[in-house]
C-alpha cells in the first residue's frame, strides 16, 4: 500500500468519526460555470443531449428522407491560425445545402467564444449554421447564425 493510499484511508476514517471536518466540494461560482461540464468529452464521444438530439431528430429524419446524410464531429473548420471549430452535427438536407448544427442543453449554455467562432465561420464557409437545444414537451428549437 502507497503512503498516499494508507493517507486517504486515514482521513477517510477520521472524517467518518468526525475528528476531521468532511472536504467540501468545489462550487460553482456563477450562472455560467454552472451549465458547464466538468470536462470535457472524448473526441466522437456524444453526452446526452447530443445522442437525443441525433435520436429524435437526425434518425427520424434520416428516414423520412428529409437528411440524406449527417455526420458526429465530421468537419473541423479553420477559422485563423490555431484556432479550429468543430460542430456537433453536420448535416446535408434535402436541399443540398450542408448545415452545420451545434447542440446545447439551452439557449444559455452558449458561450460567448462559441458564438464567435460559429459567427467568424458563418461569414467564412458557404454553410447554413444553427444552434440546437431541446424545449421541454416541445421538440427542438434551431436558431440560425
Amino acid at each position: 500500500m502507497t503512503r498516499k493510499s494508507m493517507r486517504s484511508r486515514l482521513e477517510a476514517r477520521l472524517i467518518a468519526e468526525g475528528k476531521l471536518p468532511a472536504k467540501e466540494q468545489p462550487t460553482a461560482r456563477n450562472g455560467k460555470e454552472r451549465l458547464q461540464a466538468l470536462g470535457r468529452m472524448k473526441v466522437g464521444e456524444k453526452n446526452q443531449t447530443e445522442q437525443r438530439f441525433e435520436d429524435e431528430v437526425l434518425r427520424p429524419g434520416m428516414m423520412t428522407g428529409d437528411f440524406l446524410w449527417y455526420r458526429f464531429e465530421g468537419v473541423k473548420l479553420r477559422l485563423a491560425d490555431n484556432t479550429f471549430l468543430t460542430v456537433d452535427y453536420a448535416v446535408l438536407p434535402k436541399d443540398g445545402v450542408l448545415t452545420m448544427i451545434d447542440v446545447k442543453g439551452g439557449p444559455g449554455v452558449f458561450m460567448e467564444d462559441a458564438r464567435v467562432k460559429m459567427r467568424v465561420a458563418a461569414d467564412t464557409y458557404p454553410f447554413v449554421f444553427q444552434m440546437a437545444w431541446p424545449e421541454k414537451g416541445r421538440g427542438w428549437t434551431f436558431k440560425g447564425v
